[in-house]
């Protein structure tokens, strides 16, 4: 009825129905969650101490049947299995698992030093920045970078508090999909969430081949600028990102205990290692004056207007502050998740401002020959930057390295945040072959079939490159419009329950943004209403096949064929919102 080994115990919805004693007229567990009996009988028969029953009735106390156990929850029960006690994390995580319906069988070994590390490295702020400085040069120059990378700054103080307030009051790897479901008006709770789940895993998994694609070429770029002689094949590329996804993967299976350690050294690199780089900047390079430097706006995309080449350029610094829901996540695997969180989002958000704001105010000071470094043989105005500087190979091979390394880590943690979305996705079967997606094998306590699957997608996008870079290109772009979108409908939908007088009050939760939260919820749409318009314009004009931006042409196909599977693929009968197995009154 019930096995024990090494601390996991392996059981099934049958196993707890047959320990009840016949004609018990309590049941039902916490309203809707077999899962909070389970734990709670399993716990009462593996250590016998004549304080079964007492376990029982604390987790039996409702007045519905036994057998009303939604049929989802019980092949979680059947599939899956506890990881051990010590994993399981402190007692309000406990409390968070049973409230949200669900087991606890990822290992909560990260705390807040490990998921702050985990955060920044993934955002990787400065390291984009040098990446991304040919689209920022091309639309803003050096002032609408320092204007532009300010006004991100600003948007994401209240984004990311919004963000923090909602992680807080429900820690579940499911993200906003799941804060959709639980916010939204009820007629269109399910499909919204349904979209959200979609959009979120299919722009992670754009992610990690975009920063495997941006490490890959810029490790291009250093050859061409050792080798003269070299010239730059697709195919190259397109190994070079399979490499970086391959490491990535490896990684997160083989190595996966040992993740939360590896950040602390990351986030020292990603840290020191820009002083490493803007301390030879600031001392070598020849300087601009203030006034070019922070209010020289350019306009060399041929937009009609700064403003809207400004704008343009915005989404550029933009990126390099979007996803630090990534922490929410790998929330089931964060101890006292609820609390630390909040403090992981607000705290990386803005160590990775003031990173951000030291890399612009280097590079709006330092690069005095525009032209030049946007001519650059290496592709990368920044390697160009480093060798005018530096006049050495080495020094700045060494340099870009930094970067390098950096960016493959991001990656590591994108492979983790993009496995975990579609775990917890198709734990309430948002996809095809959910039950497949969702299984985590014992013993190994990661989800294993997702991570194939990751890179299964990395892999196959990479090869894409081979056929055009355009094609590539569009699907990698879908990573930004995905992201803002979910957080348009996660905020939108809060926004609404607070504007909601017949629905209950919001949750508890430890980080509350009190009776500032709707001006800070509406101040957050205000700015990603017209980010994730601008998402979708082209780089330049006159637009051709080669510079439009195909991100509305995936983000409209992902949204019908997500929409499509919804309505006729049995999405709609098959997908159970986690709204429906949740329970507050927990």
């Amino acid at each position: 009825m019930l096995s024990s080994s090494d601390g996991y115990y392996k059981f099934s919805i049958y196993s707890i129905m047959a320990s009840i004693p016949a004609g018990a007229s309590t049941t039902m567990v916490t309203g809707l969650h077999m899962q909070d009996a389970r734990e709670s009988i399993a716990c009462a028969l593996a250590h016998p101490s004549g304080k079964m029953a007492e376990k029982i009735v604390h987790v039996l106390h409702t007045n519905e049947k036994l057998s009303a156990v939604p049929e989802w929850n019980a092949a979680e029960a059947a599939d899956d299995e506890l990881v051990a006690d010590k994993y399981q994390g402190t007692s309000a995580d406990r409390h968070d698992m049973r409230m949200l319906g669900r087991i606890q069988v990822l290992r909560r070994n990260f705390n807040f030093i490990p998921i702050l590390g985990f955060s920044v490295v993934l955002i990787c702020t400065w390291e984009l920045l040098f990446a991304n400085l040919t689209f920022a040069l091309t639309n803003g120059g050096t002032g609408g970078l320092f204007w532009g990378f300010t006004v991100a700054c600003i948007a994401c103080v209240f984004i990311y508090l919004s963000m923090a307030e909602m992680a807080s009051m429900t820690p579940t790897a499911g993200g906003q999909y799941h804060w959709v479901s639980e916010f939204s008006p009820r007629w269109c709770q399910k499909y919204l969430s349904y979209i959200t789940g979609w959009l979120l895993a299919i722009g992670w998994q754009g992610a990690i081949v975009g920063l495997s694609f941006v490490a890959g070429t810029i490790v291009q770029g250093l050859i061409t600028l050792n080798n003269p002689n070299y010239v730059p094949e697709q195919w190259h590329g397109t190994l070079l990102v399979i490499a970086a996804v391959l490491i990535a993967v490896a990684i997160n299976v083989f190595l996966s205990k040992t993740l939360p350690i590896a950040e602390w050294f990351i986030l020292i690199l990603h840290v020191v290692g820009l002083f490493a780089i803007i301390i030879p900047l600031l001392a070598m390079a020849p300087k601009n004056s203030a006034r070019v430097a922070l209010l020289d706006i350019t306009n060399s995309g041929g937009w009609s207007t700064k403003g809207t080449s400004f704008m343009i350029g915005l989404l550029t610094v933009l990126s390099s502050m979007m996803g630090f829901d990534c922490a929410v996540h790998m929330s089931e695997e964060v101890q006292n998740a609820s609390e630390t969180l909040p403090k992981a989002i607000l705290w990386g958000a803005g160590l990775n401002a003031v990173l951000g704001y030291l890399t612009v105010f280097t590079l709006c000071f330092t690069m005095t020959d525009i032209p030049a470094l946007l001519d650059s043989p290496t592709t990368f105005p920044f390697l160009q930057l480093f060798y005018n500087v530096t006049r050495s190979n080495v020094a700045t091979a060494i340099m870009a390295a930094i970067i390098i390394i950096t960016l493959v880590m991001a990656v590591v943690s994108e492979v983790a945040t993009a496995s975990r979305q579609i775990w917890a996705f198709s734990r309430d079967n948002g996809f095809p072959f959910s039950r497949f997606l969702r299984r985590v094998k014992p013993g190994w306590n990661i989800p294993l079939n997702a991570l194939w699957v990751s890179l299964a997608f990395g892999v196959i996008i990479a090869l894409i490159n081979l056929g055009s870079s355009v094609a590539l290109n569009a699907i990698v772009s879908l990573t930004i419009s995905a992201l803002i979108s979910s957080y348009i409908l996660s905020i939108g939908c809060l926004i609404s329950r607070r504007l909601r007088a017949s629905d209950p009050p919001l949750p508890v939760s430890k980080f509350s943004l009190g009776k500032y939260g709707l001006a800070i919820n509406i101040i957050a749409m205000v700015f990603l209403v017209p980010f994730f318009i601008f998402c979708f314009f082209p780089v330049g004009t006159p637009v051709d096949q080669q510079t439009m931006n195909f991100n509305v042409v995936m983000f409209t196909g992902i949204t019908f064929f997500a929409t499509g599977w919804y309505f006729v693929g049995g999405g709609r009968e098959g997908y159970r919102p986690p709204n429906l197995i949740q329970n507050r009154d927990v």
